[in-house]
């Protein structure tokens, strides 16, 4: 491994106990109350460079309106603000990126499914969100790092209600990076 993937592993890892900890002893923590104290942290793929692929952006200038159904079959309306272009498993796949009409930061919102879901990871699929240090324009490219894919809040506790991805995300490829549910 070199010096580069090495940090990124470290820093990844790092991320993870974060998280950890915030899932075992915040206030605001997903995990019920009354379970905190036996949860012994999240499951995880193991470390992969592999899934960390640059992305070609298609940018939508006028951001189409698409409402996401959400894990207690309500919706959620997002605009569909760019898409995302990659190399995965060799194949070129893409994914939609989103953004909510009154979310004024770059932060984009990439929900999707693939082959682990509902086995290795979460039934109602994984988020990615990226945040990019300017706006968009066609033909930028961005990092796509699934294995900082999670599982959303609803995953812990049936009180949140989470988006599910669109169809247009489901990637047919088993994304074996990030947070597992096994």
């Amino acid at each position: 491994m070199d010096d580069d993937t090495e940090d990124w592993a470290a820093q990844l890892e790092a991320n993870r106990d974060e998280k950890d900890r915030f899932f075992a002893e915040h206030r605001q923590s997903p995990i019920p109350p009354e379970e905190r104290d036996d949860f012994d942290g999240l499951s995880y793929f193991d470390p992969d460079p592999d899934y960390r692929v640059e992305a070609t952006v298609t940018a939508h200038e006028t951001p189409e309106s698409v409402d996401l159904e959400t894990s207690d079959d309500r919706t959620v309306r997002y605009l569909h603000v760019a898409t995302l272009s990659f190399d995965l498993d060799g194949e070129s796949r893409e994914l939609h990126a989103f953004r909510q009409a009154a979310d004024e930061s770059r932060t984009l919102f990439v929900p999707f499914r693939d082959k682990t879901t509902g086995q290795q990871s979460y039934h109602g699929g994984r988020y990615m969100e990226l945040e990019p240090d300017r706006d968009l324009s066609d033909g930028d490219k961005i990092t796509l790092d699934f294995n900082l894919a999670y599982s959303p809040f609803c995953a812990y506790s049936d009180t949140f209600s989470c988006p599910l991805p669109p169809e247009s995300n489901w990637l047919e490829t088993a994304v074996t990076a990030g947070e597992r549910t096994d």
